[in-house]
């Protein structure tokens, strides 16, 4: 189902009780338009800035999700979406931070027709994240194009974030029942899952704890989205730990703050 949330909560006490929270109307219309199309000539290997992303995950079948890392080094329309004020001021109202950093972007690109190849496996992103101490990482996820029921929107587990790190999920695993049983086994939580259903510029904040997945989009038009990995000053990267990500950390072209106190 849909996430329904409580109108007269907040969005940081629904993103502290259920693990996440949705802001429908964010982003500007025009900005978002042109991100779409540019999201296009960087999977065509087109970079504008001349600088290539990190390319992961299932490009050579086109039924698979497309997902590109660092998007945001090779094009500047791009580096403008993740970077809008706006998105950093509703990181920082909803988590309560001083200070938000971008350390991390993904495109992704999930093509239509239906095939279950094309799912995003239960997971929790904190089990990815060991480079990083401390609880002030988190996702904000960017609908691109109109994200319906049939699109395979995120869907989220809600009051996951309460259980801790499982560590039993895998993203790249399109066998949805399978991993929730193996969460179901490992937690013992009531599984109350939540679509995210957003139009074209409206976000979502999800806690790194909390799980989440998707299933396959049914339609007839990819759903576009990027995900955006940030951190508060409540976070520090686990010291020698040499991972790429808590490596660019000084440099603003990779790991720009998008909000400051």
């Amino acid at each position: 189902m849909a996430a329904t949330l409580t109108p007269t909560e907040t969005l940081a006490e629904q993103y502290a009780r259920h693990g996440f929270c949705l802001c429908p109307e964010l982003l500007p219309r025009e900005l978002v338009d042109r991100t779409s199309r540019h999201m296009d000539e960087v999977i065509a290997g087109r970079y504008e800035t001349g600088v290539a992303p990190r390319i992961h995950g299932n490009g050579d079948d086109p039924k698979r999700l497309r997902k590109i890392d660092m998007a945001h080094l090779s094009d500047r329309t791009i580096y403008e979406l993740v970077t809008h004020p706006s998105i950093g001021k509703l990181a920082a109202a909803v988590t309560g931070a001083k200070r938000v950093q971008l350390w991390a972007s993904q495109l992704l690109f999930k093509p239509p027709g239906g095939e279950k190849i094309g799912n995003v496996g239960w997971h929790q992103d904190k089990q990815y994240w060991k480079y990083w101490q401390g609880e002030g990482v988190f996702t904000v996820w960017v609908a691109i194009s109109d994200v319906k029921e049939e699109s395979g929107p995120m869907r989220f587990v809600r009051g996951s974030q309460r259980v801790g790190l499982a560590d039993v999920g895998d993203f790249f695993d399109p066998d949805l029942e399978k991993a929730k049983a193996a969460y179901e086994k490992s937690t013992s939580m009531p599984w109350d899952e939540a679509a995210s259903i957003l139009p074209p510029g409206g976000v979502s904040v999800h806690h790194c704890y909390t799980i989440h997945g998707s299933g396959p989009n049914v339609s007839n038009v990819a759903r576009r989205s990027f995900a955006l990995h940030l951190r508060t000053e409540k976070s520090t990267p686990v010291p020698g730990h040499a991972d790429f990500f808590v490596s660019h950390l000084d440099d603003p072209a990779y790991a720009p703050a998008i909000y400051q106190e």
